[in-house]
């Protein structure tokens, strides 16, 4: 038994009774792909009059950027053929599978990654490694040796017999299925979905972030009564509210976390993504970005990486161009109330001159904002987004959002963009942030400035999403209007995307586990140094308490005057009765509350790098959960 395929059989087979193990790997993906094979129908949805209206914005926005572009953007596409090896390749090394093809799998980040998928996950990682090899088979015309042969040798000295009891070839270790961390309870709001029956059937407006969106798209596809799928949405105020329970170890948004704990809910997000998608039918497909020369000094046409590297030497800890929040700061300030904001556009001349003028003076601080119009303004904002050598929600993952306007629920829709949220660069993910926070105070102001969320849809679409090459008229107004219908959601629903779901948080916290257990011997001697050195410290703390029982936490801050504090937790303990008790007890809670930093409490290490706490979280239910981790009080910017 090879060891890829081992670690992908084993996730997969976990829940499966044992005559269908013995099945093989291949037939098993064969059952499990041969139901729903046909992409699901477009969805079939009427809009307004005043929807269809205002098309015309659409189409007028199209025109002003194909004046201003001058086939820049056709630039970034591949000219020639794309090597599906290639793209295939690309994608195990953004899922975080690149020693898969290139490297030893032992010791690796791969290793604790396969441990944590689930079956079908299992499956779509498998599916992509084998498609790879056949390429690359295909192309050199000769033999190659597969991949999986690399990574046949094992220590038999440790390792346990297979699933299968195969004795033929090496026997490689079993790991462990993907299953929720010890403590880890479901939101009592969601219940489970009984065989056979869509998701949307039971609760067509009710999020589920306990389970796995691949998991309830299947169930999906078999149903036959999909409630959210047969409603005809007619305008903005018929949009679905959808809700979330607040689960008692806390909600998590992508902010909270550590940035080697975000780089892992990439790869997770791209995989469960992928898997989400073959679940509806649906073809993944990414564009391959050519590696052109771009500029490195400037404002427009920079990369965002390359601007906030620029910004971070004046302004150590920027995320968002400082530019682009100006030009933000610019319109909230004196643009919100003004009739036709983002629709009517600037004098081309004026826009032109103030382009030229900030790309000289803006570094400098002799740029003079006050003879920026609030419609030239607009057009800088609009001009900065499209003129980025690569698109905002990155030209990889554009197929991807494109295709999500095929989805016929606009729950699963809402799951497709919560994922690619995921996905996005932070950069990238921190500036589109910003500018769906601008779009959403816009809309709160349309008595005032005539710009429904139908309108700045229509005037956004065009700049975030550009579909190229020639199309039929009814092709491009469906195009327009899917791509409208995405900003509406990411508008509406932006609070709700950069929320981390808690399944795949358990993901991160299974990963990390998984690579406390592969450290190395002499780590594990300076692991326990520190710990004895540390277990002395805590001595000291101790006895200071005099029953320091199960369910007894010590919150360290540094910040404060009383730097530590033992508390015993109850079902009821929120982490707002732990930050109130230390602002009273250090005399802060006035001042603190006139501040924008503000402290939080944080939960360190264990099995997770860092996560600012919800207030609303239940600490006990934390503790039971990650029961090493630290507990810290912090300051944060709100």
């Amino acid at each position: 038994m090879r060891k890829v395929d081992q670690y992908l059989q084993n996730a997969q087979t976990q829940r499966e009774p044992p005559t269908m193990r013995r099945k093989g790997l291949h037939r098993g993906l064969a059952r499990m792909t041969s139901a729903g094979a046909m992409p699901p129908s477009p969805p079939d949805r009427s809009i307004s009059q005043d929807s269809q209206d205002s098309m015309e914005d659409y189409w007028s926005e199209v025109r002003n950027i194909e004046e201003d572009s001058q086939g820049l953007l056709e630039e970034m596409m591949e000219k020639g053929s794309i090597d599906e090896a290639e793209l295939e390749e690309a994608w195990l090394h953004e899922a975080g599978l690149s020693t898969l093809v290139s490297g030893a799998l032992s010791d690796s980040p791969a290793e604790a990654l396969l441990s944590t998928l689930t079956r079908s996950q299992a499956a779509m990682v498998k599916k992509r490694l084998d498609n790879y090899t056949q390429t690359l088979r295909k192309r050199n015309k000769q033999p190659i040796r597969h991949v999986r042969d690399v990574f046949s040798t094992t220590d038999a000295s440790s390792a346990e017999p297979t699933q299968t009891g195969s004795t033929n070839g090496p026997i490689t270790p079993i790991l462990p299925h993907w299953t929720p961390p010890k403590g880890h309870q479901s939101c009592p709001v969601f219940t489970p979905v009984e065989s056979g029956v869509s998701e949307c059937q039971s609760e067509p407006n009710i999020l589920s972030f306990e389970v796995p969106y691949s998991e309830g798209a299947t169930a999906h596809r078999k149903g036959r009564d999909c409630l959210d799928c047969q409603r005809i949405w007619k305008g903005d105020k018929d949009l679905p509210t959808f809700q979330i329970a607040n689960p008692k170890h806390g909600l998590t948004r992508v902010q909270d976390l550590s940035s080697e704990d975000i780089k892992k809910i990439s790869y997770i997000s791209l995989i469960e993504l992928t898997t989400f998608y073959d679940a509806l039918g649906i073809e993944l497909k990414r564009n391959r970005v050519v590696r052109s020369k771009v500029r490195e000094t400037g404002i427009f046409g920079v990369p965002l990486a390359t601007l906030l590297e620029n910004d971070q030497k004046k302004f150590p800890g920027s995320k968002v161009p400082l530019v682009f929040k100006k030009l933000l700061s610019k319109l909230e300030q004196t643009g919100l109330q003004t009739e036709g904001i983002l629709r009517v556009p600037g004098s081309a001349s004026r826009v032109k001159h103030l382009r030229q003028e900030l790309e000289a003076k803006f570094y400098d601080d002799s740029f003079d904002w006050e003879q920026v119009r609030q419609n030239d303004a607009a057009g800088l904002l609009k001009m900065f987004i499209r003129e980025l050598p690569y698109p905002l929600v990155t030209l990889q993952h554009l197929p991807a959002f494109t295709a999500a306007q095929n989805i016929t629920s606009y729950k699963h829709q809402l799951q497709a963009l919560h994922l690619l949220i995921l996905l996005l660069p932070e950069a990238n993910r921190d500036t589109l942030k910003a500018l769906l926070e601008f779009l959403r105070k816009v809309v709160a102001f349309e008595e005032k400035n005539r710009m429904s969320l139908w309108n700045v849809s229509m005037i956004v679409a065009p700049n975030l999403f550009t579909f190229r090459g020639k199309k039929a008229k009814q092709e491009e107004m469906q195009a327009a209007a899917g791509a409208a219908h995405l900003v509406r959601l990411l508008i509406i629903y932006q609070d709700l995307l950069w929320t981390v779901p808690c399944f795949i948080i358990s993901h991160v916290r299974k990963m990390n586990e998984a690579s406390v257990t592969k450290k190395t011997p002499s780590s594990e001697r300076t692991k326990r140094k520190l710990l004895r050195r540390r277990n002395t410290d805590r001595e000291k703390e101790r006895s200071e308490v005099t029953d320091l029982r199960e369910g007894v936490i010590r919150v360290q801050a540094p910040l404060h005057a009383k730097i530590s504090m033992a508390i015993q937790l109850d079902s009821k303990t929120k982490a707002r009765d732990v930050m109130a008790r230390f602002d009273f007890e250090n005399g802060q809670a006035s001042r603190n509350s006139s501040r924008k930093q503000k402290h939080f409490l944080f939960e360190v290490g264990g099995n997770i790098g860092e996560r600012c706490l919800d207030p609303d979280t239940h600490l006990l239910e934390v503790y039971r959960m990650n029961p090493h981790c630290e507990w810290v009080l912090k300051s944060r910017t709100t």
